[in-house]
Parts: C-alpha cells; structure tokens; sequence
C-alpha cells in the first residue's frame, strides 16, 4: 500500500492503527475523524499551565533565550513532560499574540530585534587591522588549545560603542565564562594595562593563553605576556570564526549595549553585574549547564 500510495510505510501504519486497526479500518470514516482532529481546539501548553507560564515568563526576564529556557526544564524537571514546554512554542507565544498566553512586552527581551538576518559579510570589521610586530599566528597554536578540553584559554575582542567608547570582552574556550572590562579608550597601552589588571583576578592555571583578532589596540601584546605569563596569539585576517565563542558572546552582548550607544557611561560594577548574568544562563554546549557552574569547578580543582 505504501509503494502505491508514495508514503512511508509507518505513515500508513499509523493511519490504520490510530481508525481501527487492519479489520475495522473504513476510509470515509477515518476521513471524517481526520477533519475532527484537524479542527479541534488545541489548547498551548502555556495556556493550561500556569506554573509552567510564570517559569517562562520569570527566565524571559532574565533574558534567557527560549531555547536556554526550553533546556533548563528538561534539566530541572527530567521525564516530567508536565514541567517542559518547547522552545518553539515559546516562540508561538511570544509573536502570536491572539494565543493571550505571555505578555507581548516580553519580546524586548529576545535577544535579536531585527526582522531579518544579516550575511555574514554585514559583520566584518573594517580596515582598522594591520600588521602587529612579533604576533604570533593563530595557526602556531598549540593542539591543547585548540581543542576545548583543558581550561584557561581565552578570546579576546573589544566592542564600542559611540563617541570612541569601548569595553574588553574574554570569553573562556571550555566553560565559555564571560568577563567584561571597562578601558577608556582603545591605543594598545589603555587596552593592555587593563588586560593585565584583570588577568591579575585569575589563578594562574586558569588563564593561560588569549587569542585576540588584529585590532591595533592589542600591538603592545609583549607587554601583556611579559607581565602575566599568558601567551597571545592573533586570528587570520577576516577570520571571526576563529574566535567564535567571543563573536558569539559579543553578539549577545548587544542586547545589553547597543551599536551605537555610548558604552562609557557604564561602570565596572555594571558591567560585572552583565557578565554575572551570561554566565548563569544555560548554554546548549555546556548541556544547559551554566558557564558559572563550570567555571566554579574548575576553581574547586585548582584549589
């Protein structure tokens, strides 16, 4: 029957079995019952639950992702389908507003608030990059580093804001722990000193090499390794990819700060507050685990 109809045998198996199995099956009538299906009303999961409805709606807030939402139940409530909903229907709720399930003012805290995706060429930097003096290539990197196994190796990037505003981003390749740094301009000597004091709040084993891309403020990047220990090494040129968990972060980033808004206005308390919040968000590649979770136990083990 599947040969001739062009469907797939479990399909066909599934329409028999749901209209009486193989003796009793009668297709006007499984036809009939196909159009009650279809039109009854289905309820959202977000509708019928409102303990489940509040949950979503207080980790909106926080500005977790319907996906981080999604993950965390499953973590948190395993087996108990009652405690999770889809980060799909979070979704349908959120834009399909008829459905009167999460308040529409919910939206502001998605993280994207463009209609459409920008190509990957949008988001490349301009011709600020050059030559850097004694860098060393990304690709000289070693296989630990590269790989996500072992801690303590970080990437690095600045992103600004108006009227020559900046802030330091580093990310950490294993746990993808997030750390923000206040600098008040870009020329390589702010930058560094500001990477060295921030360095200086890390045990040693926990911060052992950075990759940054070939901004000219990380030129003096001798000074930084001299003071700290940490080796540098720097991106191919129009490689963002290349430190993908900063790009990723960055990205993020802009639901918080803007493109241009000025950045400076924001102390260094805020911006602890920022990362404290990335870094109790469930990631998917930590396995909705949190980058704090992660990173906390890595500090238990050096210690």
């Amino acid at each position: 029957m599947a040969r001739f109809l062009g469907r797939s045998p479990s399909t066909v198996s599934r329409e028999v079995g749901r209209n009486g199995g193989y003796d009793r099956y009668r297709a006007a009538a499984a036809d009939a019952q196909a159009w009650v299906r279809a039109h009854r009303p289905k309820r959202c999961k977000l509708a019928s639950s409102p303990w489940l409805r509040r949950a979503v709606a207080r980790k909106l807030r926080l500005n977790w992702s319907p996906e981080q939402i999604s993950g965390w139940l499953k973590r948190a409530h395993p087996g108990d389908g009652c405690y999770q909903v889809s980060h799909e229907t979070i979704y349908r709720s959120l834009f399909v507003q008829a459905r009167g399930v999460l308040k529409k003012e919910l939206l502001s805290h998605l993280r994207s608030k463009r209609t459409i995706r920008r190509s990957q060429q949008a988001s490349q930097k301009g011709g600020a990059h050059g030559q850097i003096k004694d860098m060393i290539s990304i690709r000289e990197r070693p296989a630990s580093v590269e790989g996500r196994a072992v801690p303590g190796h970080w990437e690095g990037d600045l992103i600004s804001g108006s009227k020559n505003s900046h802030i330091a981003t580093l990310v950490e390749r294993h746990t993808r722990y997030v750390m923000l740094v206040k600098v008040a301009n870009k020329d390589t000597q702010t930058v560094v000193s500001a990477l060295i004091k921030q360095a200086g709040k890390l045990p040693n084993e926990l911060y052992k090499s950075l990759t940054w891309d070939r901004g000219k403020e990380l030129a003096g990047h001798r000074r930084f390794s001299l003071a700290t220990d940490i080796d540098v090494y720097f991106c191919d040129p129009r490689s963002p990819w290349q430190r993908g968990s900063n790009e990723n972060t960055n990205g993020l980033l802009r639901q918080y700060f803007a493109s241009g808004t000025d950045v400076s206005v924001y102390s260094q308390a805020h911006l602890n507050k920022v990362a404290r919040q990335l870094n109790e968000r469930p990631r998917k590649t930590l396995e909705f685990e949190t980058p704090a979770e992660r990173f906390n136990a890595c500090v238990a083990s050096t210690g």
